[in-house]
C-alpha cells in the first residue's frame, strides 16, 4: 500500500464525520443557500477542526458564492479541499536542510501519546532512505521507558545511548551526541520525559538538554517535534499550547490519526497555534508514519 493509501485508509472515520456528510449535502442540492452553509458549518465542527476555523471557512464560502466563485453546489467539495490544504501549508519543508548536517529531532509529549512508537518509526523511516540514526534514550524519569525504546530499536537495528534510571537527561544527550559524531550518524533523535504535570522540571529539562546540543552541536539542524493524539480531539490542541506556551515547538507528530472521527485537529493545530504537522501516524507497523502533505491530507479527506 502506498502512502497516499495509508493516509486515506487512516481518515477513514474522519473522513465519514466530513466528507460523507457534505457529499451528502451538496449531492441534493442545486444551488448555494443559507441552510446549505449552516449544515457545512455543522459538518466542520463535528470533524474537529474547530469552532473559529470552521467559522473562518463558512465566512471565505459565504465571500466566494457572492462573488461568483462558487456558482453551483457541486464546486464546493473542491473548494473545501483546497482551502484546507491552504490553512496547513508547511512554510519550512525542511527543504534547505544540507545533507552533510547532523540533525537532531528532539521528541516532546505527555505519556500515553505514542511517543515512543512514533521515535521508532521515525527511526525506521529515516534508515529505509539511507540515513545512519541513533535514539538517545533521555528519558530517564518513566519507568521501563529506556526498555520500551531499546526493544524498538531492536525491531529496527537502531543504536541507542542510554543511562541508568533516573540519571541526567542532559548527560545522555552529552553522550548522544559524542557517539554521533563518533559514528558519523546523519540523525539523533531524543526521547525527552513527558511529565506534563511537573511543567516546571520539565522546561528546566528541556532548557538544559537546549544547551547541550547548541555547545556539543553547534552546526547540527535542531527542531522539536511535539507527539499529539488525534483520538483526543480539541483537547490534543489545549495540550500543544500548554507545550508552546513556554517552549519553541517547531513541528507536531499527529499520532492515531487512525483510531479516531476528529483528525481535523490537524489543521486546528496549524491554523490556531501556527505549528506546521511534520509526521502523521496511520496505523501500529513500523511503516504507519509518514511526512504530512496538506494536499494529500486534503484530497484523503475530501
Amino acid at each position: 500500500m502506498g502512502l497516499f493509501d495509508r493516509l486515506k485508509q487512516s481518515l477513514t472515520k474522519t473522513r465519514a464525520a466530513l466528507s460523507e456528510k457534505v457529499e451528502r449535502l451538496v449531492s441534493g442540492a442545486i444551488t448555494v443557500d443559507e441552510q446549505l452553509i449552516e449544515d457545512l458549518h455543522d459538518a466542520l465542527i463535528s470533524s474537529d477542526i474547530g469552532v473559529n476555523i470552521a467559522g473562518e471557512m463558512i465566512s471565505e464560502l459565504r465571500k466566494a458564492v457572492n462573488s461568483g466563485q462558487i456558482r453551483d453546489a457541486g464546486e464546493i467539495r473542491s473548494w473545501l479541499r483546497e482551502s484546507i490544504a491552504l490553512l496547513m501549508v508547511d512554510d519550512d519543508d525542511g527543504q534547505h536542510l544540507l545533507p552533510s548536517r547532523l540533525k537532531v529531532d528532539v521528541v516532546i509529549g505527555v505519556n500515553g501519546v505514542g511517543k515512543t512508537t512514533s521515535i521508532a518509526k521515525m527511526a525506521h523511516f529515516h534508515q529505509q532512505r539511507g540515513e545512519r540514526v541513533l535514539i538517545a534514550a533521555a528519558d530517564t524519569f518513566r519507568a521501563a521507558a529506556v526498555e520500551q525504546i531499546e526493544i524498538w530499536a531492536r525491531r529496527t537495528g537502531t543504536g541507542v545511548v542510554k543511562h541508568t534510571a533516573g540519571a541526567d537527561p542532559a548527560a545522555v544527550v552529552y553522550d548522544a551526541i559524542s557517539a554521533a559524531k563518533a559514528r558519523s550518524i546523519d540523525r539523533l533523535i531524543v526521547d525527552t520525559a513527558g511529565r506534563l504535570h511537573n511543567k516546571a522540571n520539565l522546561i528546566e529539562e528541556m532548557k538544559k538538554i537546549t544547551r547541550v546540543i547548541e555547545r556539543e552541536a553547534a552546526e547540527a539542524e535542531r527542531r522539536v517535534l511535539l507527539v499529539i493524539d488525534a483520538t483526543t480531539g480539541q483537547n490534543a490542541l489545549a495540550q500543544a499550547k500548554v507545550f508552546a506556551e513556554s517552549l519553541t515547538v517547531d513541528g507536531v507528530i499527529l499520532t492515531k490519526l487512525d483510531g479516531t472521527a476528529r483528525g481535523g485537529v490537524a489543521v486546528a493545530v496549524k491554523r490556531e497555534l501556527g505549528i506546521p504537522v511534520k509526521w502523521v501516524g496511520t496505523g501500529e507497523t513500523l511503516d504507519d508514519l509518514q511526512p504530512f502533505d496538506s494536499r494529500q491530507f486534503a484530497r484523503a479527506l475530501l
